[in-house]
C-alpha cells in the first residue's frame, strides 16, 4: 500500500506540472536555464536549416530515371527472416494481442477504478499514441496488421461469408470528398486529447473508443473495408504518413495486382509501394519487405486525394497546439480574446493551412507551372512537412514516454486498479531521473533541426520531380525554405517556454 500511495502522489504531481490529465504531462521534469540566450539558439537553428539547403542547390542535377530508384534490400531474401516475418504464429499472435489490448481498454475503462490506478490512460496516451507512433516512424507501419477494427471486421466478414452473406455494401465513395472524413475525425481526436477535461478518465476513453469503433466499422461496411481505411479512418491515414518516413516498405512486384486498387499511387504500373491492400492479395513470391533509406517514401509519387495536404497540416498543427496550450502566450490569448480551447483546435490548423497554401502558391509562381495543378503541388509538398511533425512530436513527447511510460510495468499487474498483482510488478517504482533537463533541451534542439533539414531535402526532391529543372526548382524552394525556417523558430520557441497552468 505504501508503494501505491507513493505512485499516486508522484502521478498526481506529474499531472499538476503538465497542467493536464495524463496525455498532457509532456513538461514533466526539472527546469533548465539554457546557457546562452534563446535568440542565439533560434538564429543558429535557422542558419543550420538554410545551410542544409545550399548543397542541394550547388550539387543538384536534373532528375534522372524515376522516383523509385533508391537503395533497398529485400528482407524476404533471407530465408530465416522470411520464415519468421511471414509465420502465422507471429502475424496471428500480433492480431490477437491487438484485440486483447482493445478489450482491456474497453473493460478496464468501463468497470475499472476511475481515479488513480487504471491502465487505460497510460496505455492509450503513452504506450499506444506516443510509443506506437515512434515505432511506426522509425521501424515500419504495423497498423494495417494490428488495427483492431480491421481485425474485427476481417473476422466478422469471414463468418458472414461462410453463411453466404457479405458485410461490405460497396456503396460508391464520392471522389470529391477524398480523405476529408479522416481530417475531421483526426481533429475530433485532437480535441478529445488536448481540450476535453475528462480525457484522462478511463470511462471516457473507453466510450470514445467504442464510439469511434462504430463509426469505423459502419464506414468499412458501407463503403468497403479498404476504401474507408484508406480515406476515412483517421489512424490508418496517420500511421500511413509516419510509415512513409520509416526505413522499411512493403512492395508488390507484379503490377497486375494493382489493377482496380484504390490506394495505389500514380505510378503503380511501375511499382506498388506501401499499398497494404495489394500486398495482402499478392502471391507470396510477388511480395517484398525492403529496408530503404529513411524518409524516401515521402518523396514518392502520391495519388493526390482531396484533403491530403490538409491532413498533414492538421497533424503538424495538432502537436504544435498541444505545446502551445502550456505556454503563457496561450493563456494570455484566452484571457484577452474570445478564443477558447475548442476554437483553438479549429483556428490553429486553419491558420497553418492558409499560410501553407500561400507559400505553395508563391513556390509555383517562382518555379513556374510544372506537372500537375495547384492541388498536386500542395499535396506533394505537404509530405515534406511530415519529418517536421515527427521531429516535433518526438522532441515534445519522448521524455513523457521514458518517464510516464514506466507506469505500465506496475499497471499490467493491476489493470483495473482493484489491488491485483497478476505478474508481480504492482510494486514497481518508476525511475524519474533517467535523463537530465540539460540533455532534454539539447536533444530537442537537435531533433527539431534534423527534422527541418530532412524536410528541406524532401521539398527540393519533390520540386525536382514536379518541375524537372534545377534552376526552376531552386527558385520554387525559396518560399518553402522561408516557411521551414519560420517553423523551426516557432517550434524551438514553444519548447523553451515555461509550463504554466
Amino acid at each position: 500500500m505504501r508503494a501505491r500511495r507513493v505512485h499516486a502522489v508522484v502521478f498526481a504531481f506529474s499531472l499538476l506540472l503538465a497542467d493536464a490529465p495524463p496525455a498532457l504531462a509532456h513538461g514533466f521534469g526539472p527546469t533548465y536555464d539554457i546557457p546562452i540566450p534563446l535568440w542565439l539558439y533560434l538564429y543558429g537553428a535557422a542558419a543550420a536549416v538554410v545551410l542544409a539547403f545550399l548543397p542541394l542547390v550547388l550539387f543538384s542535377r536534373k532528375e534522372r530515371g524515376t522516383a523509385y530508384q533508391y537503395p533497398r534490400f529485400d528482407l524476404f531474401r533471407v530465408p530465416l527472416l522470411r520464415a519468421l516475418l511471414t509465420s502465422r504464429l507471429l502475424t496471428g499472435g500480433l492480431r490477437l494481442l491487438s484485440i486483447l489490448l482493445f478489450l482491456v481498454v474497453v473493460v478496464a475503462g468501463l468497470v475499472g477504478l476511475q481515479s488513480g490506478f487504471n491502465i487505460v490512460p497510460t496505455f492509450v496516451w503513452v504506450i499506444w499514441w506516443v510509443g506506437f507512433s515512434f515505432v511506426t516512424a522509425f521501424f515500419g507501419n504495423l497498423w494495417p496488421l494490428v488495427s483492431p477494427w480491421r481485425v474485427i471486421f476481417d473476422r466478422a466478414e469471414g463468418l458472414a461469408r461462410r453463411s453466404g452473406h457479405e458485410l461490405e455494401l460497396g456503396q460508391p465513395y464520392p471522389e470529391a470528398i477524398g480523405i476529408w472524413p479522416a481530417v475531421g475525425l483526426y481533429l475530433m481526436f485532437v480535441w478529445f486529447e488536448n481540450v476535453y477535461a475528462g480525457s484522462y478518465v478511463p470511462r471516457n476513453i473507453a466510450l470514445f473508443a467504442l464510439g469511434y469503433s462504430l463509426i469505423t466499422l459502419y464506414g468499412m461496411a458501407f463503403f468497403g473495408k479498404e476504401t474507408w481505411l484508406h480515406r476515412g479512418e483517421a489512424f490508418s491515414v496517420f500511421f500511413g504518413l509516419l510509415g512513409r518516413f520509416a526505413p522499411t516498405e512493403v512492395r508488390v512486384k507484379n503490377p497486375n495486382v494493382c489493377l482496380g486498387c484504390d490506394g495505389c499511387g500514380d505510378d503503380a504500373a511501375e511499382n506498388c509501394v506501401n499499398c497494404y491492400e495489394c500486398f495482402a492479395r499478392a502471391a507470396p513470391q510477388e511480395r517484398e519487405l525492403n529496408l530503404r533509406p529513411p524518409a524516401v517514401g515521402l518523396g514518392l509519387p502520391e495519388k493526390a486525394l482531396p484533403g491530403t495536404a490538409a491532413f498533414v497540416v492538421v497533424v503538424l498543427a495538432g502537436v504544435t497546439f498541444d505545446g502551445l496550450l502550456e505556454t503563457p502566450l496561450w493563456l494570455e490569448i484566452v484571457r484577452v480574446t474570445p478564443v477558447t480551447q475548442t476554437l483553438g483546435v479549429i483556428l490553429l490548423p486553419a491558420l497553418f493551412f492558409v499560410i501553407y497554401l500561400g507559400f505553395v502558391g508563391l513556390s509555383r509562381i517562382l518555379g513556374g507551372v510544372g506537372e500537375g495543378g495547384f492541388r498536386r503541388f500542395a499535396a506533394a509538398y505537404a509530405f515534406s512537412l511530415v519529418p517536421i511533425a515527427i521531429a516535433y512530436q518526438m522532441a515534445h513527447y519522448y521524455t513523457y514516454l521514458l518517464i510516464q511510460g514506466q507506469m505500465i510495468i506496475s499497471l499490467v499487474s493491476d489493470p483495473l486498479g482493484w489491488g491485483w498483482n497478476l505478474f508481480g510488478t504492482a510494486a514497481f517504482e518508476p525511475h524519474y531521473g533517467i535523463v537530465g533537463a540539460g540533455f532534454v533541451w539539447y536533444s530537442q534542439v537537435a531533433l527539431i533541426v534534423a527534422g527541418h533539414v530532412i524536410a528541406v531535402y524532401l521539398a527540393h526532391a519533390v520540386s525536382l520531380r514536379l518541375l524537372r529543372d534545377p534552376a526552376r526548382a531552386f527558385l520554387s524552394q525559396l518560399p518553402m525554405l522561408v516557411l521551414m525556417v519560420l517553423y523551426t523558430i516557432t517550434s524551438l520557441w514553444i519548447l523553451a517556454q515555461p509550463i504554466v497552468r
